[in-house]
């Protein structure tokens, strides 16, 4: 009997190819509709109805990112366990739909002229708790459909499909706000639609089944006891949580586009552009090219060079030099993303990926939207330029602590799983 030769490449397998695109318009939908709420939030803040000043205001864009992360922490236990319990890709179709419902009302409302802040601070809770669910089943959707082989190599794929729905999203949903304030969110209301449709000829995505004899409160908790017990997955993870919770830059690009350099809306989706650009072009590097010796001390690097990055930024008030330094963190931050994804992934068995993927999303989460918290907090006391620069500093300072504090992570050679977890990951 012949054997059915394996995949040459992720994108030779047709339920890869609708998850890629089911994924792209995901984030087409929901990037642009975040960044254009952020927008809206600071533009509302700073209008005749509340009259902020600019540092008042970036406090707020900083409560935005508080927001969207208290559900997502609270709902954590959930959603992992969801994942590791019921069909994942009806999870992602479901919570898809929750965001398409917010694209909608934040449709009516800029139409209407009935906008207001606890409105927007209402409908990125939501969002915050929609992408709760979201993340734990796509995780865990890829790793189902393609082997453990070509996983790193269908991450890096899956990655530019996010960054290219990042790139283009947020520049379009710009210049649509510019011309008609209200098409940006009919925009992500089409994209989300045809998100949902895509996932729906992929085959079903069913976990493993969980053990009856242990309570469902139990199986909620074991996705962090099984990272705490692992001091690889506990760097890789924490790594990129303080590092982007204190050097992260975007919550307070608005003002920069606003305030600093003058470019509007438009050119607050060409600076989220020049930072998933960057994003991108490693990502295709890897998709073609993996990495495949050193991925942790690479890792460390990644990291370091985002926190120089993110201080050029902060100092920059020249346009094309602000987006070059934008473009060379989002390559760091992608270089980061990539490692800490494949490593995370190929160290977890398949029966805990949804719950393991929960607590990484939480961090992912805490970094970003906590990070915005952080960022708003200190632009209030330091002001946006002083805040950006010493959080860039902070994370240049946490690569170099966790290098020693987890000698695990700079002893990493490549992405191949312990062997005890190589029997259970496929």
């Amino acid at each position: 009997m012949t054997e059915t030769p394996a995949p040459s490449s992720p994108l030779t397998i047709r339920d890869f190819r609708y998850f890629l695109l089911a994924r792209f318009f995901a984030n087409w939908g929901t990037l642009s509709m975040v960044v254009i709420l952020g927008y809206q939030l600071y533009e509302t803040a700073r209008g005749p109805v509340y009259g902020m000043s600019i540092r008042d205001a970036s406090f707020y864009l900083g409560l935005l990112g508080l927001a969207q992360f208290v559900p997502l922490l609270m709902l954590a236990p959930v959603t992992g366990w969801t994942a590791d319990r019921f069909e994942r890709r009806t999870i992602v179709r479901i919570a898809n739909g929750v965001d398409l419902i917010i694209a909608l009302a934040l449709t009516f409302f800029t139409w209407s002229g009935t906008l207001t802040l606890p409105s927007l601070f209402a409908l990125a809770a939501l969002h915050g708790a929609a992408r709760g669910f979201i993340g734990p089943a796509s995780s865990s959707i890829t790793p189902n459909i393609v082997s453990a082989e070509q996983l790193p190599r269908a991450i890096a794929m899956s990655t530019i499909a996010w960054q290219a729905a990042a790139i283009s999203g947020p520049a379009v949903a710009g210049y649509l706000y510019a011309s008609h304030p209200t098409s940006a969110y009919v925009f992500s209301s089409v994209s989300l639609i045809v998100s949902i449709l895509a996932l729906t000829p992929i085959r079903r995505v069913v976990p493993p089944p969980m053990a009856r004899d242990r309570h469902p409160l139990r199986q909620m908790l074991d996705g962090l006891t099984y990272v705490r017990g692992h001091r690889f997955l506990l760097g890789a993870i924490t790594l990129d949580l303080f590092a982007v919770l204190l050097g992260g830059a975007t919550a307070l690009l608005p003002v920069y586009a606003r305030d600093i350099l003058h470019v509007g809306p438009q050119g607050l989706g060409e600076l989220r552009t020049a930072t998933a650009a960057g994003a991108a072009i490693v990502a295709l590097w890897f998709a073609f090219n993996p990495l495949k010796d050193n991925v942790g001390v690479k890792m460390l690097f990644a990291v370091a060079g985002f926190g120089g990055a993110t201080i050029l930024f902060g100092i920059s008030t020249w346009m094309p030099l602000s987006a070059l330094a934008l473009a060379l963190l989002g390559a760091c931050d992608m270089f980061s993303v990539y490692v800490r994804s494949s490593l995370v992934q190929l160290h977890t068995p398949d029966a805990m990926r949804g719950r393991v993927s929960a607590v990484s999303g939480v961090a992912i989460s805490a970094s970003n939207e906590l990070g915005e918290v952080q960022s708003g907090v200190a632009a209030a006391l330091l002001g946006p330029v002083g805040a950006i620069v010493v959080g860039g500093a902070a994370a240049v300072a946490i690569a170099a602590g966790w290098a020693y504090l987890f000698p695990e992570i700079r002893r990493a050679r490549t992405f191949a799983p312990p062997p005890q977890i190589q029997e259970t990951v496929a």
